[in-house]
């Protein structure tokens, strides 16, 4: 049950990630389709790849494809402009929403495959991330994963979690879940970023004076 209820979660909030991009760049339906189904199912993809797992399990989720078509179908013909007014906000909102719950999903099929804890982070982040780099590829945009600003690093966090064991019921998983949202959002909100070698040089520089 908790796998199927994470599995929902995740690919209803990452089809209308993808979508919200696709409308942003005014595709028409077949893209939005292709953007929010590639965004649904690339990071489960890039986990069985990664895991030695058969890729043709994907493809025996029926339900969960209809979930995402019918969530993207609504999306697009219903007239929510109205809520979606900060595209932006709402596109990083619901990636976050998939970025954590796909995150603790991949770290908890590693955890139950017996993997030690490397397969464990790396299982979590690409299922967290996968599918939002392959849309933003398509969609001509530098992907998430890659930015300055903190967005991998909250997966890292969610997978550790529960490699070692800190979350390990269905309540301590929506709460986990929840905490990597809110991180997320407020690295975004606030601007908070990772350093880079630019920032270090510059810190180097004003000690020396």
């Amino acid at each position: 049950m908790t796998w199927d209820i994470l599995n929902i979660i995740g690919t209803m909030a990452f089809a209308i990630s993808g979508a919200i991009v696709a409308l942003e760049e005014e595709y028409d339906l077949f893209g939005v389709y292709l953007l929010g189904f590639v965004t649904a199912f690339g990071g489960g993809t890039f986990r069985n790849l990664l895991l030695d797992l058969p890729i043709s399990d994907i493809w025996n989720q029926s339900m969960l494809f209809t979930v995402a078509f019918i969530t993207m179908t609504l999306l697009f013909f219903i007239p929510f402009h109205w809520v979606l007014g900060f595209k932006r906000l709402w596109g990083v909102f619901f990636d976050a929403i998939g970025l954590a719950t796909f995150a603790v999903q991949g770290a908890l099929f590693a955890v139950m495959a017996g993997y030690p804890m490397s397969a464990v982070i790396v299982g979590g982040v690409l299922t967290g991330t996968g599918g939002g780099m392959i849309r933003d590829l398509l969609a001509g945009r530098k992907p998430l994963v890659l930015h300055q600003e903190i967005y991998a690093m909250w997966a890292v966090i969610g997978a550790m979690a529960i490699g070692f064991g800190v979350a390990d019921t269905m309540w301590q998983y929506i709460l986990l879940i929840v905490g990597i949202v809110s991180l997320r959002m407020l690295s975004v909100i606030y601007g908070w970023s990772l350093p880079t070698r630019f920032d270090w040089l510059k810190q180097l520089r004003k000690l020396k004076r």
